[in-house]
């Protein structure tokens, strides 16, 4: 049995990876402030003995004795993230701080949950990890994006110069259960305006393309990334690179809910970028073959049953 730690344990991602570390027989301390994590979302876990919530934000220090530690502490979607954009930028890069700090102390293995954003709006696709991006430093998003592409690089120097043992992936779009219905987020957008019959909201053209993958193959990818040899940091992308249109995704949704809404443009928000698909070679490599395994109609099918539960 380990002790592992994982930050933003009760957000949409890290509720799925407390899960799933508990089952596989390990000791589990959740770590969130509720910012945009929920309880309901680990509301099962509770009454296991190996699962401990503790209400912190990890701008400030913690400390535990951990084998591993998952650090996912961070807001995801665009309203989240440029709510408060100087806390998003603390927590990305204080916090990456104070938990390389923890790690370092315990001589824990610890995971950082980067993001496809450290990209930006891409001028090559689909998406390498030797890419270094295309990132408006003072736009809109760069409180998310610069502030995961600094944890980044504090994971790499706390690596070189204090041997703290490392492992960092890149998340492309992600979509299941446990989302937020507020999230801002396009599938949950598109879910939540069909399932209410309300106009179905596409920004630009609707030609603009993302990967959407299940959130079960994300986490056995993070497990993976994990345990595998010690020589391999990463970054590595975790994405589905099956990609799709949002005039695709939204047609999509309108029929597995079997909804009479109508699909409606908008502009399109400032450095939202135009594609984005991850180029998962080095995943299928360097993590025992590991690629996604659910296609986008099984997944929206769970994902909606979801939401149709928690309206």
């Amino acid at each position: 049995m380990k002790t592992i730690l994982v930050t933003g344990g009760a957000g949409f991602i890290g509720s799925h990876l407390c899960e799933r570390l508990l089952n596989e027989g390990n000791e589990v301390i959740c770590l969130d402030n509720f910012f945009t994590g929920h309880k309901r979302n680990i509301l099962k876990l509770m009454s296991n003995p190996y699962f401990e919530v503790i209400r912190h934000d990890i701008t400030n220090p913690y400390y535990a004795e951990v084998d591993e530690i998952y650090n996912l502490a961070c807001p995801a979607s665009p309203v989240s993230y440029q709510y408060n954009p100087i806390k998003t930028i603390n927590t990305s890069v204080v916090g990456a701080v104070n938990m390389l700090g923890l790690a370092k102390r315990v001589n824990a293995k610890i995971l950082q949950a980067s993001t496809s954003e450290v990209y930006g709006d891409p001028t090559i696709h689909p998406q390498t990890e030797d890419y270094w991006g295309n990132v408006n430093p003072i736009g809109l998003r760069s409180c998310y994006d610069e502030g995961k592409r600094c944890a980044e690089s504090l994971f790499v120097n706390y690596h070189q110069q204090k041997n703290v043992k490392i492992k960092i992936i890149r998340i492309f779009n992600t979509y299941g259960t446990n989302m937020d219905i507020n999230d801002g987020r396009v599938v949950s957008n598109f879910i939540v305006q069909s399932l209410k019959g309300d106009d179905i909201t596409i920004y630009g053209d609707g030609t603009q393309t993302r990967s959407f993958q299940y959130v079960d193959d994300l986490i056995e990818g993070m497990i993976r990334m994990m345990n595998s040899e010690d020589s391999f940091l990463g970054p590595v992308n975790i994405g589905n690179p099956k990609e799709f249109s949002m005039i695709e995704l939204a047609k999509t949704i309108i029929k597995l809910t079997s909804s009479k809404s109508k699909i409606i443009y908008r502009p399109l928000p400032i450095d939202d970028p135009k594609q984005r698909q991850p180029n998962i070679d080095l995943a299928i490599k360097m993590l025992n073959g590991w690629e996604p395994k659910i296609e986008l109609e099984e997944g929206l099918s769970k994902t909606i049953s979801y939401f149709k539960r928690i309206l």
